[in-house]
């Protein structure tokens, strides 16, 4: 199931609060006839009981009439005419409202999903919306990728409120599914990234995504432990990040040499220092020394491999190099603030 970001309160809630604003309405309408019974007779010309009075409010705001209780008094018409007629007119606005309002949101959501089906393409499928999912969501959308290009494919019914209540188009189900990440329209995506919690599952993944798209979209994925890293390469991942690895090697690190830690840290946290970033060489810098561009740069991406700047024979960026780079990531976020 396709669950869009919540763009308003849900049908539930504004019919309960309908419903109660209804009840609410006949209790009041119930007091002002009850206040004024003595100005009221039934067919057999008995005075009104609380009962009565309920009853009479019940039918007259419902516009039912049945006209065996009526007003005889001047009070009791004046009462008709100033309170309970405006009443039952603001009593059919509820009902009919309340009815609009669901088959409106009905049809735009159905509306929202047919478009979303038809334009959805070139987008990231993530699976998975726990800690690294959100993590790699919060990555992509620091790099100003489009948040709408983003679709969530989760299990957990939680997860997806929580997605949906980021903005996000999420999708209800196992992505180990193929319907599921059918649904997802995994083969017009850019890429999937896989962050679910277990190696297993994230095997089993990699091979639905491979088996549904031929090999023909990128799959990156985050494995647990190291020996589980070949085996999802063999299931189709193009890349394969080792979280417990790396996170043993950052506390190595930590107590070998504890600055180091700091310059990770300033790396991949957003808006503290430094951050990495990539871009195109630009045409005056082919031919060049990656040292003489004036940005930082600590390698080159070339034909999808990793070129490193410290190779003894000296590198010289060539037309079509990506560069990665050190950026200050401090700009953005003085700009904002000043």
């Amino acid at each position: 199931m396709i669950h869009f970001p919540a763009v308003r309160q849900g049908p539930l809630r504004a019919l309960s609060l309908r419903l109660l604003a209804a009840i609410g309405l006949v209790l009041i309408i119930v007091f002002v006839v009850y206040l004024d019974r003595d100005g009221y007779r039934d067919v057999n010309e008995d005075n009104l009981t609380l009962l009565d009075s309920a009853y009479y409010a019940v039918v007259t705001l419902s516009t039912t009439g049945y006209g065996d209780i009526t007003p005889t008094s001047p009070s009791a018409r004046l009462v008709n005419v100033l309170i309970i007629t405006p009443a039952r007119v603001l009593f059919l606005i509820i009902l009919v409202g309340t009815t609009l309002e669901v088959l409106t949101e009905q049809y735009r959501t159905n509306l929202r999903m047919t478009r979303w089906r038809k334009t959805v393409k070139d987008h990231v499928i993530i699976c998975g919306y726990g800690t690294k999912g959100r993590s790699a969501i919060s990555a992509l959308l620091e790099t100003d990728y489009d948040k709408s290009k983003i679709v969530v494919v989760e299990r957990s019914a939680t997860a997806v409120r929580q997605a949906t209540a980021a903005g996000l188009v999420a999708i209800e189900g196992s992505a180990t599914r193929s319907s599921v990440l059918n649904e997802a329209h995994v083969k017009n995506a850019k890429a999937v990234i896989i962050a679910t919690d277990s190696d297993d599952a994230s095997v089993l993944v990699a091979l639905t995504v491979r088996q549904l798209t031929a090999g023909q979209v990128r799959i990156i994925a985050a494995v647990r432990e190291a020996e589980n890293a070949p085996l999802l390469k063999q299931s189709g991942a193009h890349h394969v990040i080792v979280s417990s690895a790396t996170a043993g090697r950052l506390l190595g690190l930590s107590t070998s040499a504890p600055p180091l830690i700091d310059v990770v840290e300033d790396l991949l946290t957003p808006g503290q220092g430094m951050a990495l970033a990539m871009r195109s060489a630009e045409r005056h810098e082919v031919g060049t020394s990656p040292r003489e561009v004036e940005a930082l740069v600590i390698a080159l991406i070339r034909r999808g491999k990793v070129v490193s700047v410290v190779e003894p024979a000296g590198v010289r960026i060539e037309t079509g190099d990506m560069l990665v780079y050190v950026r200050d990531d401090r700009t953005s976020t003085s700009s904002s603030t000043a």
